[in-house]
């Protein structure tokens, strides 16, 4: 598909889509992928096979509940492809997981990695489940059932699964401790473990510093002062958190913040480092200074800088239609979707994607699994230092393939993972 030909049908698919709401979110990925495909003269059969997962496994998960009663979860890992290296992806807690959300974030997690060279694969897993319903035990419970399960596929060479949504550095250990039980003392199987256990120091703010990074560079190449912008950062959870954090050090003024009870807004920007320590006393923004608004409202407020960072579909074509800002960076997985990402870079918003914007967690996972297999721990400043390295780089090559190719960063984010994949995958099987 020629340069020219690619934007028609960008048009194209704008005016078929731009009033739809809700996609599946493999509909998304595969478009993107289909897109950037067709700009490399990708094979058809190399297309085919890219798109399919490696394996998929759904396992039941029976747990006693603390009033005695047995109770079915539902979990899955899907592992889709591992030819530059290990299966690599996180494990999320939550309600509306179910097989195609699994599948599209472990094929985004293989263009993930890919972006920014690093010698994994991608996979995903979760539990259909509301954790915020169960008890400690119950949850463990649940944790450890679940390890049990996907063991057989599982390992610190195989498959090295990390926290996601509703998932912290103890499920981590009580999963690195289940595994442990059959394998002995095996610290790589797990990334974003407490450091007491192998964690790595840095690994708990790496994807909202690595969003930073990526902000950063977005401002350079667009000639946006970021000292002198102000943003918005819809989800506070850890990347939201930290992503305002760094922002706020970097002298961008944060101007509305959001969780799962509403938010804040305060145009002469909000005192970052009060609101954690608020939140970390108790446990939501409620209570906080500033103007409340809803999660809806946060959208509507004009901004430089916009920055998702809670769960995906949030940025849909009637959010896109209203946004004002000039950059929307990706903390979270698959935020925007397909019609609002045409109707964003017909209005000329450039968007770094979530498959190269929040890479940081991965790549300290990546700086975690090399430490522990080494049995050698990194200070720091050698963490954030080699983060830095590889965000930068990653940006200037998306940057630069997204100029000489006249797409958006996402498309060039898509064209350089999808083509490092398949070189990989000639090399070993054709």
């Amino acid at each position: 598909m020629s340069k020219s030909a690619a934007a028609l049908k960008q048009q194209q698919d704008l005016a078929l889509f731009e009033n739809a709401e809700h996609e599946n979110p493999l509909t998304s990925l595969n478009y993107h992928f289909d897109l950037a495909a067709n700009l490399l003269k990708l094979e058809e059969e190399l297309q085919q096979l890219l798109k399919q997962p490696y394996r998929e496994l759904h396992v039941q998960i029976p747990v006693k509940m603390d009033n005695g009663k047995l109770q079915i979860f539902h979990g899955y890992r899907i592992q889709h492809n591992a030819v530059r290296g290990p299966y690599k992806g996180g494990i999320r807690f939550h309600q509306d997981v179910d097989r195609d959300e699994v599948l599209a974030l472990a094929t985004l997690m293989s263009w993930k990695t890919a972006i920014v060279d690093i010698p994994f694969g991608g996979a995903k897993g979760g539990i259909t489940v509301d954790p915020t319903k169960l008890s400690r035990r119950e949850l463990q419970a649940l944790t450890r059932g679940f390890m049990s399960k996907i063991d057989l596929i599982v390992g610190p060479q195989r498959d090295i699964p990390a926290p996601d949504v509703n998932t912290d550095e103890k499920t981590m250990a009580w999963m690195m401790d289940e595994y442990g039980k059959k394998h002995g003392y095996t610290p790589a199987i797990v990334t974003g473990k407490p450091l007491a256990l192998g964690g790595s120091l840095g690994r708990k703010e790496a994807t909202g510093r690595g969003v930073v990074f990526t902000i950063v560079e977005a401002c350079r190449v667009y000639g946006i002062d970021l000292k002198k912008s102000t943003a918005v950062v819809q989800g506070f959870g850890n990347v939201g958190s930290f992503s305002a954090k760094f922002l706020h050090e970097s002298g961008c003024k944060v101007i509305a913040v959001s969780d799962v009870h509403g938010g804040l807004y305060d145009q002469k920007g909000i005192d970052i480092p009060s609101l954690i320590e608020h939140i970390r006393l108790y446990g939501s923004i409620k209570g906080f200074k500033g103007d409340i608004i809803t999660n809806d409202e946060i959208y509507k407020i004009k901004s430089d800088i916009v920055v998702p960072a809670a769960l995906g579909g949030v940025i849909t074509a009637s959010v896109a239609k209203k946004l004002e800002c000039k950059l929307i960076a990706e903390g979270a997985n698959n935020p925007t979707s397909k019609d609002a990402d045409l109707i964003l870079h017909k209005k000329g918003i450039p968007v770094i994607p979530d498959i190269l914007c929040n890479a940081g967690g991965v790549t300290v996972s990546y700086f975690e699994w090399a430490q522990n297999l080494q049995q050698y721990k990194w200070d720091v400043i050698q963490v954030n230092d080699e983060l830095k390295k590889v965000m930068t780089k990653a940006f200037g090559d998306v940057y630069e393939l997204s100029k000489n190719h006249s797409v958006s960063l996402r498309t060039a984010a898509y064209m350089l993972a999808i083509d490092r994949v398949a070189q990989a995958t000639r090399l070993r099987l054709i």
